[in-house]
């Protein structure tokens, strides 16, 4: 019986924006998943984040060290590190989980390893995030969805329109 390798000799790279800041973790991610949570929302400034999860030691700031800032927050023992030129989130840390390190999925271009299939936070999803309805062309607007509203019921005669 063949035995399946889980991990490669070959890093996954990504960057911040700019490019300014590059790192590195080893294949395969730890675990993936989409942060509903605030402070993500917040950071991200979107309705949630999808992060990919590394053991510290198998994670790696290859460029730009000193083109990164940190934020910490006491209250909550987290640092979410940035890129100082363009802003982009490059990772963040918890006091409670020290040997990991939580890394937005959308700075690699390639395979992590680790589908997200886990949602952090869900109670704090907003009503007004994408939740996968069916989406349809806009006419006239080329690379534009929408979500096309509902059928309308049939109003009563009895029944205001608005």
């Amino acid at each position: 019986m063949k035995s399946k390798t889980l991990t490669t000799a070959e890093p996954v790279a990504g960057q911040c924006r700019c490019g300014a800041v590059c790192l590195e973790i080893d294949f395969p991610a730890r675990w993936a998943w989409h942060d509903h949570t605030q402070a993500s929302r917040l950071a991200h400034g979107a309705a949630y984040a999808t992060y990919v999860g590394s053991w510290r030691k198998r994670f790696r700031v290859t460029a730009g060290e000193a083109d990164i800032t940190r934020y910490e927050d006491a209250a909550t023992g987290a640092t979410r590190s940035f890129c100082r030129r363009c802003g982009t989130p490059l990772f963040y840390e918890r006091a409670r989980s020290p040997h990991m390190v939580n890394i937005p999925r959308a700075l690699f271009q390639t395979r992590t390893g680790r589908e997200p299939l886990y949602h952090i936070g869900i109670q704090e999803l907003r009503d007004w995030a994408y939740t996968g309805v069916p989406l349809v062309p806009l006419k006239g607007f080329p690379g534009v969805v929408w979500e096309r509203p509902g059928r309308r019921k049939r109003l009563r005669e009895h029944e205001p329109m608005f």
